[in-house]
């Protein structure tokens, strides 16, 4: 008599599992809805091609089996924005492993140039000393917490001024990749509805403290 109570335990537990996900899900989709309607955004429930639409953002090529979930586009205070759930895959059979992360994109309209920016960890720290070293800015603190990179070192200058130094280390964390007219804001995990928020204040102040000499070379371009 053991064996079906413990088959009858484990399928309880299964349904109880897949019913809790189910339910998180729908809280979701909700919470992303609301926001999106308060904002004047649209919203989509699934988009498997925003890898092929953003192909230079790299977090969009990870894994396998990769997909948008509650995208919402639209203007938000003038910004056109995308912010999205994303989904993908790595490995397979028992290695499999399903990852998420949340991100929220403003389209500058602006010729950006690549640059990329996130919080340093350990392993930076590692790489550092055998060689493999980012930019270094005046800012000792702000080198000390940020890992920065970009093919022209004058752009992550022009970028990274001293005001905006000193605005990054007290704004919210975030990974910040600059590809093309756009600038994305990341995450390794899901956004709270407040992080999206965030990041779009952490971007458009960025934006807002681009130098003048910057903007007026640009006029010519955009």
């Amino acid at each position: 008599m053991e064996s079906p109570l413990i088959f009858i335990g484990f399928a309880i537990i299964f349904i109880a599992i897949l019913v809790f996900a189910i339910l998180q899900s729908l809280q979701r989709e909700k919470e992303m809805r609301e926001w999106g309607e308060k904002n004047g955004l649209r919203y989509a429930k699934k988009d498997s091609r925003l890898d092929d639409e953003f192909p230079l953002f790299s977090c969009l090529r990870r894994g396998h089996s990769r997909y948008g979930k509650n995208i919402l586009t639209g203007a938000l205070r003038n910004y056109p924005v995308c912010a999205f759930d994303y989904h993908y895959t790595t490995g397979s059979g028992k290695n499999k492993q399903r990852h998420s992360f949340s991100a929220l994109m403003i389209n500058t309209g602006l010729p950006l140039k690549p640059l990329f920016i996130r919080t340093e960890n350990f392993f930076d720290k590692v790489t550092e000393m055998a060689g493999f070293d980012d930019i270094d800015f005046e800012s000792a603190e702000f080198s000390r917490e940020f890992y920065v990179k970009s093919p022209d070192k004058r752009w992550a200058y022009d970028v990274l001024h001293q005001k905006t130094m000193e605005f990054m280390l007290h704004a919210p964390r975030f990974t910040l990749d600059f590809q093309g007219p756009y600038v994305m804001a990341y995450r390794s995990r899901k956004f709270e509805i407040s992080d999206f928020e965030d990041a779009f204040a952490v971007i458009t102040q960025i934006l807002e403290l681009l130098p003048d000499y910057l903007k007026r070379e640009w006029k010519g371009d955009i």
